[in-house]
């Protein structure tokens, strides 16, 4: 059974997924790239969170291609401040978030890969959060083999965070295939040397928590790697920081990512596991014994990530699956209530999204979805506009347009996709952007307006700009983001 407390923990923290809890009153779930944030070359993780406590969302990401981690501070709208810079590790690995020396402040842990001549150093790198957006320099721990993923929890019952990762020996010095514990000590600071746990035979690459059983003692899935086959291993917490391998079943090649939450309401923690190769996402229910039915999969074209929330603040929690196929998308899932869920709804999300991760980043307390694009070196962010449909579904990019002279217009069409009709109170645009709108004050159920958007750069350089919409899909302005450049 899960408890209040440790779900509170672990909903903070997962590294490729983060829980969304507390959100208000029931609305659709309609997703729309509202805002693309330009980032380091090939970012592949992100966590979100409140790093300087004004009540607005931001996104720590890392990059698989250097030794950089950026820090994005909100602005509540879904739009992000210019990034903060720290180097934590050349290709720089999985992140998660949270208060691990509990002073009230965030604070962010990193796995590295510095490969100095094809030879990876195996650690993990601690950032403790300052409360006003900014980390102070990384320290790093040693862990046995090279990080793949890690999750934080109470691993031995003391109440302090502790980082459990799995290791793989690939890029690594060590031969260590095996998961790993570093137990905390409450102030920010990790003891040394981890405690190993070997699964069985394979590669272990993802792993989420949770409690499987009744025993109170927090728990491990793990996806282990063979070389024409997946299998996922559930480990039993010993409540001193190993394990004992539990059961084992299949799944389809490279299971990337796992993420456990209880789709079900019967407070019986299930798994939901992201396959590649399989095109699809398993969902095995938990049997609250620590045992699990079997594998049912939902076909998603190249599942590269999963997360799970309730997007709909209905009380039924629904899956979010990042795939690069046929072009970058966000596959959602929206669940039945019973373990089972509808059939998928694609929303356009970059070339390659890495990862995903969900929050409210507009305070309009509809949770978001923001995912890393490894290939177009940006963070985007899907709003939920409730029953506001836009198309196009991402931001307007004007052609290079000689300054002094005005461009032609692009158009952005809104859809009533509600059954009552949509007021719109006001509609501005900003920066040397223009706009016009056949949108009246009020949009009947199933209509569609539009606004035509000119960009006149009055100076040479990269601009950007934003149409605000205050409407009654939602209770917080609805931003269409602008680029061009002035020659």
């Amino acid at each position: 059974m899960i408890r209040s407390s440790a779900s509170k923990l672990l909903c903070a923290i997962m590294s490729m997924a983060l829980c969304v809890l507390g959100f208000g009153a029931r609305a659709r779930a309609q997703f729309e790239t509202r805002s693309q944030s330009l980032t380091v070359v090939g970012p592949n993780y992100a966590v979100t969170g409140d790093f300087n406590h004004d009540g607005k969302i931001d996104i720590a990401l890392t990059s698989g291609v250097t030794p950089e981690m950026q820090v994005f501070l909100g602005n509540g709208d879904g739009t992000f401040r210019p990034p903060t810079v720290y180097e934590v590790g050349q290709t720089a690995g999985p992140l998660a978030v949270a208060d691990v020396n509990h002073d009230g402040n965030l604070d962010i842990v990193a796995g590295n890969g510095l490969c100095p001549n094809g030879v990876c150093t195996d650690e993990v790198s601690v950032l403790l959060g300052n409360g006003d957006g900014t980390f102070r320099s990384p320290v790093t721990y040693a862990v046995p083999a090279d990080v793949g993923r890690f999750v934080l929890g109470d691993f031995n019952g003391d109440s302090k965070l502790d980082i459990a990762m799995t290791n793989g020996a690939i890029n690594s010095t060590s031969a260590c295939d095996c998961i790993s514990v570093l137990l905390g000590n409450g102030d920010g600071t990790f003891q040394g040397p981890a405690i190993i746990t070997h699964p069985p035979a394979g590669y272990p690459e993802a792993l989420a928590a949770g409690y499987f059983k009744a025993a109170g003692k927090l728990d491990l899935a793990v996806t282990l790697g063979f070389e024409s086959t997946d299998k996922v291993q559930i480990m039993l917490g010993n409540g001193d920081g190993t394990f004992t391998p539990g059961e084992i079943y299949d799944l389809a090649p490279s299971s990337m990512s796992i993420v456990a939450s209880d789709f079900r309401n019967d407070q019986k923690t299930d798994l939901a596991i992201a396959e590649f190769e399989g095109m699809g996402v398993a969902v095995l229910l938990g049997n609250g014994d620590g045992t699990f039915e079997q594998p049912v999969v939902y076909k998603v074209s190249a599942a590269i990530a999963v997360a799970a929330a309730d997007l709909s603040n209905n009380g039924i929690v629904d899956l979010v699956v990042a795939s690069d196929y046929p072009s970058g998308s966000a596959t959602v899932f929206k669940g039945n209530g019973n373990g089972t869920f509808q059939a998928p709804q694609v929303y356009p999300a970059g070339q390659f999204p890495f990862g995903v991760a969900i929050a409210d980043f507009n305070g309009d307390h509809r949770p978001d979805i923001t995912m890393p694009d490894f290939y177009g070196s940006a963070e985007d962010v899907l709003l939920n506009t409730g029953a506001l449909t836009f198309s196009p579904t991402t931001p307007l990019n004007f052609k290079k347009q000689q300054h002094g002279t005005t461009s032609a217009p692009q158009t952005v069409k809104l859809t009533n996709t509600g059954k009552t009709a949509l007021k719109i109170s006001a509609m501005k645009a900003t920066g040397q952007f223009e706009m016009t709108s056949t949108c009246t004050a009020s949009v009947a159920a199933g209509k569609t307006c539009s606004i035509s958007v000119t960009f006149s750069p009055t100076t040479q350089g990269a601009k950007s700009g934003t149409i605000t919409i205050n409407d009654s899909a939602s209770s917080k302005p609805q931003v269409i983001e602008l680029f061009g450049t002035g020659t």
